[in-house]
């Protein structure tokens, strides 16, 4: 229970406080060793770029991993294993590493942008949260951005760190945050990237198979359950989230990016996906949900609250497998 009582503490940390910028944050050390590494590994046009990336995320996984085991272990050899101390630095790296409250409040700015009529400012905001040219956006091109970063970005920022946790504990946060980091700044498919992010590319993919299923399951029944709660299955459609999540996890890329945008475009009945532009290049996507009715700014606050629920319902899962245990 010293593991999940210190998690618990640090999913509550994260609704009330997201991240403050005064405190440092690990991702942000996470990202500049990645950026230091890759300048210096990194060489487009030559031979060996594919192991250059491998050991780059190999030694990034190392220091990641290293340093918070470490200190860990320190401080079991000086208080006893289960001391204080540790469960405190749990509980403070637990709220560092989930996302829940930052993805919340950022999303929810686009909407409120919107509803108050300043569109170059809700321009600005989703441009914050998204990696898509938002120049040529319209407000249900906004919209469905929004959307999307929320329901990815369950899995990606709150569920599947919170499963590592659980898991593995502290070390396996870190090692999953290094992951998911390392795949946002060098797992591309371009002539710089296309061989040297391949590790970190590949490594993602596999470490979010299993937690982005269960994200999709688990935004199911928040739909479902928020639709009984709020008594509004218009918007909280758990069976058509079901629907679709089945039909349309799959459109995309990546073999796990579309789970959560499913759920959401389900439960939301709206649409999702479609064209985008990156870097002014249109990239073809094809649409996720069946679109019932125009997505409206209210849909991103929707989005947030599946989301919340979801952690919530994954916390509890957590809890009983280790009463069970």
């Amino acid at each position: 229970m010293f593991q999940i009582s210190a998690l618990t503490v640090g999913v509550i940390l994260d609704w009330i406080f997201g991240d403050p910028l005064r405190i440092p944050h690990p991702v942000v050390f996470i990202g500049r060793l990645i950026g230091s590494a890759e300048k210096r590994l990194c060489r487009p046009g030559t031979p060996g770029q594919r192991a250059r990336g491998v050991f780059l995320t190999v030694l990034v996984l190392l220091i990641s991993v290293g340093i918070p085991w470490g200190l860990l272990f320190l401080l079991s050899l000086a208080e006893g294993k289960n001391g204080p101390l540790s469960w405190c630095l749990t509980a403070f790296w637990s709220f560092q590493l989930l996302a829940a409250r930052g993805l919340y409040t950022e999303s929810s700015k686009v909407g409120r942008a919107l509803e108050s009529g300043q569109k170059e400012e809700a321009r600005k905001c989703v441009s914050m949260i998204v990696g898509r040219d938002t120049a040529s956006l319209d407000e249900a091109g906004m919209i469905r951005a929004a959307v999307e970063t929320v329901g990815e970005n369950a899995s990606d920022g709150v569920i599947a760190p919170l499963l590592y946790m659980a898991v593995f504990g502290i070390p396996g946060g870190f090692f999953y945050k290094a992951v998911n980091t390392m795949d946002s700044m060098i797992g591309y498919k371009n002539e710089r990237y296309l061989e040297f992010g391949r590790a970190a590319a590949r490594l993602d993919d596999f470490c979010n198979w299993i937690p982005a299923r269960v994200s999709g399951i688990l935004l199911t029944a928040s739909s479902w359950l928020l639709g009984i709660l709020f008594r509004d299955r218009e918007h909280y459609d758990g069976r058509n989230a079901w629907r679709i999540f089945l039909r349309d996890r799959r459109k995309h890329t990546s073999p796990n990016s579309a789970h959560g945008e499913a759920v959401c475009a389900g439960a939301l009945h709206i649409r999702l996906g479609g064209d985008s532009r990156y870097s002014g290049k249109l990239v073809h996507k094809p649409w996720i949900g069946d679109g019932d009715r125009d997505a409206e700014a209210e849909d991103i606050n929707r989005a947030g609250r599946i989301m919340i629920a979801g952690e919530i319902l994954c916390l509890c899962l957590i809890w009983a497998a280790a009463w069970i245990r």
